[in-house]
């Protein structure tokens, strides 16, 4: 069977789909690319067997037909973390808390920071969205920059291409040469419930969904929280 995923879930799914053979459910080959570009291959007839997507994306591709409605099933909350350059820094470490005491903290941290990264996806489109209720996007203009899809914030963040990065969590932990700050403020939390469905051009909608229920059980959420994500 084929899936595919997000970049920000690649990880754990990787994980998730081992233990699931480990279980003795069928393997599923795993392709993770930029989230807008997997909805797109998904509307477009590509061939999966399991999409697994942020839940607003699911719900689109279900309306449309592509998935089966009957099976979107939430699996990870994912919260989206900031984080800053820390050259030769070992892999970065969660946080246990907020990065800022407050949004108005962090409006400020925006306003001095002189290159702002964010991702592509329901995350990155949340924050400038946020940044536009705030009245700042004129002030930030071009200092907003936008990684390119498929590549995660950390790098940007690592090569020094941005100065405050904003990307989920699962993306930041782990990778070295960048600092974690903590997690979004929670007068302004970012978060993003990442959710699976059995595709409508699956040849083995049965094993897809066996797998997919696997993926949502209590056995699944150890794996699911050890990758930084919150089970749902």
């Amino acid at each position: 069977m084929k899936a595919i995923s997000s970049m920000a879930t690649r990880h754990v799914l990787a994980d998730l789909l081992a233990a699931s053979v480990e279980a003795g459910l069928p393997p599923v080959q795993l392709e993770s690319v930029g989230g807008v570009d997997a909805a797109t291959r998904v509307a477009d007839g590509e061939a999966f067997d399991l999409v697994l997507l942020a839940e607003g994306a699911l719900r689109r591709l279900s309306a449309e037909g592509h998935v089966d409605a009957a099976t979107v099933t939430p699996l990870v909350l994912s919260q989206v973390a900031i984080a800053v350059p820390d050259p030769g820094a070992q892999p970065a470490e969660a946080p246990g808390g907020p990065a800022f005491a407050d949004s108005a903290e962090l409006r400020q941290a925006l306003r001095t920071t002189t290159r702002i990264g964010y991702s592509t996806g329901p995350s990155g489109t949340a924050l400038v969205k946020m940044i536009e209720t705030w009245g700042l996007t004129a002030e930030l203009g071009d200092r907003l920059v936008q990684a390119r899809p498929g590549i995660p914030v950390a790098k940007s963040l690592a090569a020094g291409a941005v100065d405050l990065g904003f990307q989920q969590l699962s993306e930041l932990v782990g990778q070295p040469g960048i600092r974690i700050l903590g997690a979004m403020p929670d007068d302004c939390a970012i978060d993003t419930i990442f959710a699976g469905a059995v595709a409508t051009a699956s040849a083995s909608p049965a094993d897809a969904a066996e797998v997919l229920a696997f993926l949502a059980s209590d056995a699944a959420a150890a794996i699911t929280q050890r990758h930084s994500f919150v089970a749902v």
